[in-house]
Formats: C-alpha cells, structure tokens, sequence
C-alpha cells in the first residue's frame, strides 16, 4: 500500500493537466482493485455546471453535467450534508429515493455504476467537493479494498482536490479570460483537431451544445473565429506544457 499511495503522490506533483491528475488517480485505483472513480467540484453559483473528472463513460458524464445531476442525485445531496465518507448502492441505506432520484440510479445502473464509496470533501465555508470510487456491484474485493483502505482512501482524496482546484481554475484561463469548464474542454479538443460532430461523441454531448460552448469560448477571447481562439489557447501555453 505504501508503494501505491507514494506512486501516486508523485504522480500528482508531476502532473501538468487535468489528464495527468486524472491518470493518476485512475492508476492508483486500479492498483486497490477499484474500477473507477469520479471527482466533482460543486458549483458555486447558481446555473453554474459542476465538474468533474472520471473514469466513468464519457457519455454518463457528459449527460450528468449536463443534466445537472447533482441537484438530484442522492449520493451527492447526502455528500453536501456530512463531511463523515459513506458507501451506498444496493443494500445500503441512502434514504427514500424520490421518483426522479430512482430514475438518476436507474440511468446510472446502465452505465455499469451501481455502488460506490464515496468521500466528501468540505471546507469552512461548507461542501465543495467529492470523490466516488464506485463499481457495478460489491463484489468481495470491492468491499475488501474498501474496508482496508479508507483511511489511505480518504488522504488521497484530500490531495487529489488540492491539486484538481487549483488546476481547474488557473487552466480555464485564456489570455486573461476565464472560460467555464465546458467552454475549456471544447476548446482543447478544437486545438487537437477535432470536430464539433467529434468533440459531442467524446464529451456525450450534442453537436449543437458544442457549437454553443465553442462560441462563448469565441466571444470571450474576443476573437471572430475558434480557429482564432485556439491560437490563442496555444499561446498561452507556456511551451514546456
């Protein structure tokens, strides 16, 4: 466990981008026989979306975000209420479901999530964040990884967050411009060549929804076309990124 949890401490310093923090997690969680995790930051203001770093299916996560999911999902409301981690899932109590709550899971379950533990992360100003490692059942090595590592589970969480905030915030920025974090991920698949059509299928998103991110990205860098606004990406960049 302590090769593990060191390996992935440096990996976090080491990395540069959401990817890389993102591959790291996904790396040490493979290593305690976890089959995928979700981050997400809560909005802070209203209409805003909350974001999120997975392994989960793009295409759940696109939908969730879009959807604005953790405004009902049962798992996060109760994150929002107790800083204590806490697993759910089938034969764990989370309450009386409402029917829209019933429906989250039941899409959820179709994606293969179905139980998960879950660390909540507050600070003094109340909740801002969790992270969920979850699977398709609790199958005896799920529940074993769980019991033996939550404590381990719990400090890299709390690492993963400080990193994941601090990079969410000072990546959106363009040029002195902040883009949301939709606005941001559209536009780094534009610079890597891909199409409105192509960045909708990998974001689980409609092409529609895309052009509409891509244009507020246009507008706030103050530029005519995207192709301009993912120069202006490119230069922002310091160029050992």
């Amino acid at each position: 466990m302590h090769r593990i949890f060191q390996r992935f401490i440096d990996d976090i310093w080491e990395s540069v981008d959401l990817q890389g923090l993102q591959e790291a997690m996904a790396e040490a969680t493979a290593a305690l026989d976890l089959r995928c995790f979700a981050y997400l930051s809560m909005p802070r203001r209203r209409g805003a979306d909350a974001q999120v770093i997975s392994t989960y299916p793009a295409a759940w996560t696109g939908h969730y975000v879009e959807s604005h999911y953790e405004r009902v999902d049962p798992v996060i409301l109760r994150a929002a209420r107790t800083p204590d981690p806490f697993e759910w899932g089938h034969g764990v109590d989370l309450n009386e479901l409402t029917p829209p709550q019933q429906r989250f899971f039941d899409e959820a379950a179709g994606f293969g999530i179905r139980c998960g533990f879950t660390i909540p992360i507050h600070d003094g100003q109340g909740p801002v964040a969790a992270i969920t490692f979850a699977a398709d059942q609790r199958h005896p090595a799920f529940r074993r990884s769980i019991e033996t590592h939550a404590p381990v589970l719990q400090l890299m969480a709390m690492y993963f967050h400080a990193h994941a905030r601090r990079k969410l915030v000072a990546d959106r920025v363009v040029d002195g411009a902040a883009l949301s974090p939709r606005e941001f991920e559209c536009l780094e698949w534009a610079a890597r060549g891909k199409s409105a059509w192509e960045i909708g299928c990998i974001l689980g998103i409609s092409r529609r929804t895309v052009a509409f991110h891509l244009d507020n990205a246009r507008a706030k860098l103050d530029v005519r076309t995207v192709c301009q606004a993912v120069a202006r990406l490119s230069a922002s960049r310091p160029t050992s990124h």
